[in-house]
């Protein structure tokens, strides 16, 4: 089983063979040693909610900043990375229902000039990455030392856009599958040019205020996370830097969001459940691209055990997230890791096996692509 490359700015990439343990007999039962683990196997922080029908489990280990005794909490907010990417499209998908735009309508046509070749390029291709377009996250904050040094700079979607498109595509538009964060940034100016309101406007009166979220926001230029949370980390020369001060702006539509589990389960739940999007509308979200398992903003897993759960991960500096659900047994899992010199690969997988696959399935040994940023 592979777990597609789903993160959000590119800082660095790991490919590895995992062996998750077998799974547990209780899910929520075994998910405490779990997040234990991915605490030992290299987060400074972990913390998780886990709801299984009726029932719910708030978790968290370790401490919310290093050299302080001071637990992380439960309930602590958290960059989300490309998690936003499944705001985005549903944001996206929303106007597709209202019928003020289609998924067949060209990049050209909604924002001319911008791409070249963008007559051949539709809005369908860029929410499940088949565009071809560069990936400008390749060029941006590629190392731990750039991102520190750049960690308060400003960016501009145009600019964004302006990197990628100096590169040449990496193929035919529709013929293949790239995870490209340019596609998500297009995505936000159509959305800007057919509502005439900024993109946080858009996901702020959409999504948020409707589902009651009070602990996500869309930071525009604020560099800090306020309220409880717990702080991110990158290593530079083998020490840590305190990284949860930073400005998103590179990661406008891509991965800026701020949220926490309880809010991010209470999202999926709504637009899993049909409460965001028409029934048309959410079978295209779940329709995916060749053999990538993503859809649009949305990706789905086959765990070893064959159970396939829906969601998404993201990355970006000094925070690592998972959030996958299972909204026929009403089963929903989020969890934010902090993590800078080693990430806990298997015990961030065990954790999805402890809590959607039953006693006594087979393990498997999956490659787990991540993309931690």
């Amino acid at each position: 089983m592979r777990l597609q490359r789903i993160g959000a700015v590119a800082l660095a990439f790991a490919l590895v063979t995992l062996v998750p343990a077998p799974a547990a007999a209780d899910p929520a039962g075994t998910l405490r040693d779990e997040l234990d683990a991915v605490v030992t196997d290299g987060s400074p922080s972990a913390v998780l909610e886990f709801r299984d029908g009726r029932h719910v489990e708030r978790l968290a280990g370790g401490v919310a900043e290093l050299g302080r005794q001071r637990p992380a909490p439960v309930n602590g907010r958290f960059r989300i990375g490309s998690v936003t990417k499944t705001f985005s499209s549903t944001v996206a998908l929303q106007l597709v229902g209202e019928g003020r735009i289609s998924l067949d309508d060209s990049v050209e046509r909604r924002l001319p000039g911008v791409v070249p070749n963008g007559r051949n390029i539709t809005l369908r291709q860029l929410l499940n990455h088949t565009s071809g377009l560069y990936n400008y996250t390749d060029d941006v904050l590629v190392t731990p030392e750039q991102v520190v040094r750049d960690r308060y700079k400003r960016w501009t979607p145009q600019q964004l856009v302006a990197l990628a498109t100096s590169r040449d595509p990496l193929f035919p538009p529709g013929t293949a599958w790239s995870y490209s964060n340019t596609n998500y940034v297009l995505i936000g100016l159509v959305i800007e040019q057919v509502t005439g309101h900024p993109l946080q406007t858009e996901v702020d009166r959409r999504i948020i205020r409707p589902l009651g979220l009070r602990d996500t926001e869309v930071p525009r230029n604020s560099v800090r996370i306020s309220g409880p949370h717990a702080h991110g980390y990158l290593q530079v020369n083998g020490e840590p830097v305190d990284i949860t001060a930073l400005n998103v702006s590179s990661s406008y539509a891509v991965g800026d969001i701020i949220s926490t589990t309880r809010d991010l389960n209470t999202f999926y739940a709504a637009l899993l459940g049909g409460r965001l999007l028409k029934p048309a509308q959410l079978t295209e979200m779940k329709t995916t691209a060749f053999d990538s398992g993503y859809g649009l903003g949305l990706s789905k897993v086959a765990l070893p055990c064959g159970t396939e759960i829906w969601g998404h991960t993201g990355g970006i500096p000094g925070y690592l997230t998972f959030s996958f659900h299972q909204p026929e047994t009403g089963r929903y899992l989020s969890l934010s890791a902090t993590s800078y010199a080693m990430v806990p690969d298997v015990a961030l997988f065990n954790v999805l096996t402890a809590a959607f696959c039953p006693s006594g399935t087979p393990g498997g040994t999956p490659d787990l692509l991540l993309d931690i940023a």
